[in-house]
């Protein structure tokens, strides 16, 4: 065998392992996302009898940037935010630790989400470049929603944002959660474990011992935002706290839940009126949660530019953005990115000196072609595992 169909097969061998690993984790991965579905599965009365807790907003589509031919029929696309406050407020000013796009079918009631990592070097209002997370905190919901309709060709008019103290007290109120705490990870949780209890206002209990045990709401909070191992890993603790969050929620009872939401309410800020908020409680039981994804697909870490030191550079913003519709719009036909989204990648090419490889495409179009030729075949694991040997 040919030392490039060698390396196809190990490709293929690589997204076949991706594409199980996606449908294992068919859950909300994200800080922000399990408590506004949490909350909504309660039903249309608590929604009504409480919304008058949340901090509503009010968003001017007059001042939110949609692209020419960005919006997308029969799909609801929502912005959500993981806030992270220290007075309660979650307007311009707070940094939004969390970003992720959700979009809904309209048709098959699939949620789909992608988390952008929040240090995406991306361009905002002002024109000029800088990460993501930057546009939350100085303009707020509004402009973090056009920083990320205009750089991805997105028609998003509303969000929710959550403060991670919310977090706090539902997995307190919940009785804590289990997690193996890894030994590499004690000191980094040791070290901000403090901040996160002053800022929930609850007791900061230090972790004495690796291995698996019980966290309360400050332990696993700051294990979830623990930078150890990057931010790619920081992902995946968050994914894992959401996991067991929601394998006690099942199991709890109506008046805790009513607790939560008495607590998370007040630290939840949206555009939704209670007349959508209502028809999103109603509906609930017809989502079904899709596969997850974060962004961008392909990029380069940890460049460095200007002030904004370390930041997470697209390679090829343009065909990142086609991956992400792909994704977000399994059912819209195709089409080519936005002349802004395409001048915007090649704006961000020539600041960073990051360009996209060619080998990436060389191995998308060689899989397509393989594709093709196969229809109506799979391998099996003995054939995936047999090939990597």
């Amino acid at each position: 065998m040919s030392k490039k169909k060698k390396q196809l097969k190990a490709v293929q061998a690589a997204k076949m392992r991706k594409k199980r690993r996606n449908k294992r984790r068919k859950r909300i991965f994200v800080l922000t996302a399990e408590v506004i579905i949490l909350t909504f599965l309660l039903g249309t009365a608590y929604v009504m009898a409480k919304y008058d807790k949340i901090q509503r907003v009010e968003i001017d589509s007059e001042n939110v940037t949609v692209n020419e031919g960005a919006v997308k029929e029969g799909y609801t696309t929502v912005a959500l935010f993981g806030g992270d406050s220290r007075e309660g407020q979650l307007g311009a000013g707070t940094h939004a630790d969390t970003i992720i796009i959700a979009s809904i079918d309209n048709k098959t009631k699939e949620i789909r989400l992608v988390s952008i990592y929040r240090d995406t070097f991306l361009k905002q209002k002002d024109d000029k470049y800088n990460k993501a997370n930057s546009a939350y905190f100085r303009g707020g919901p509004e402009e973090a929603i056009s920083m990320l309709n205009e750089n991805l060709d997105l028609d998003i008019e509303d969000y929710v944002t959550v403060d991670f103290k919310a977090l706090v007290d539902t997995i307190d109120l919940m009785g804590g959660i289990e997690i193996d705490i890894q030994e590499e990870e004690v000191q980094y949780m040791n070290e901000f474990l403090q901040e996160t209890a002053d800022v929930a206002g609850t007791e900061a209990n230090f972790i004495e011992h690796a291995g698996e045990q019980k966290l309360d709401g400050a332990q696993a909070v700051t294990y979830a935002r623990s930078t150890a191992g990057g931010d790619y890993k920081r992902t995946e603790r968050q994914r894992l706290v959401i996991e067991k969050i929601f394998e006690k929620a099942v199991k709890t009872k109506i008046s805790t839940i009513n607790k939560i939401i008495d607590k998370v309410f007040e630290q939840v800020s949206t555009s939704f009126s209670l007349k959508e908020a209502l028809g999103l409680a109603a509906g609930v039981a017809d989502y079904q949660l899709g596969e997850t994804a974060g962004f961008p697909f392909e990029k380069q870490d940890d460049v460095r530019y200007k002030n904004c030191g370390s930041v997470v550079v697209a390679q090829g913003l343009a065909e990142n953005v086609q991956e992400l519709h792909t994704f977000l719009y399994p059912n819209e036909e195709e089409k080519p990115v936005s002349d802004t989204v395409q001048q915007i990648s090649d704006d961000i090419a020539y600041l960073t000196g990051v360009t996209r490889p060619k080998e990436l495409d060389e191995e998308k179009t060689e899989g397509e072609e393989t594709s093709d030729t196969s229809v109506g075949e799979e391998m099996t694991s003995e054939e995936v595992d047999s090939e990597e040997q």
